[in-house]
């Protein structure tokens, strides 16, 4: 089993690394750091590296700058854990994942929004909470 801390660009993720690695040290877990590019971050990556360079870029080297966002995150904490990139649908990716390696828990942020915002706009978190069959610890920014 493991603990799964999900991050991105926008989240506070020091916060979700924090609870993500009290419960990998309560539960005698390891920590993974997972961050999720959108397909069309991967698109405008392959965009960018045919103009620079005049050739695409691999998945596989898209999902190492994936993970050195990650450990970049992981990197600003006091503990240890394993730095994942992944590319897709980020609910999917982390649903996934979690699957795949019998996580524990999912740790990922969440934002407060209003009703109208939650119909009209879907959120990683909220998909997350609904599709996943494990425990999901959703952590709100102290800055809110």
């Amino acid at each position: 089993m493991v603990i799964v801390a999900c991050v991105d660009h926008r989240d506070h993720a020091s916060e979700i690394i924090s609870e993500a690695a009290s419960l990998a040290a309560s539960f005698g877990e390891p920590l993974h750091v997972v961050h999720v590019l959108t397909r069309e971050q991967f698109v405008d990556l392959q965009q960018t590296s045919v103009s620079d360079t005049g050739s695409a870029v691999s998945v596989d080297r898209i999902e190492e700058v994936a993970a050195d966002i990650a450990a970049d995150a992981l990197d600003d904490e006091p503990t240890d854990g394993e730095a994942v990139g992944l590319v897709g649908k980020p609910d999917e990716e982390v649903v996934s994942y979690a699957d795949e390696h019998d996580a524990r828990y999912i740790v990922l942020g969440g934002r407060d929004r209003s009703p109208v915002g939650k119909a009209l706009f879907g959120s990683v978190a909220q998909s997350v909470l609904r599709e996943s069959e494990r425990p999901v610890l959703l952590v709100h920014s102290r800055e809110e």
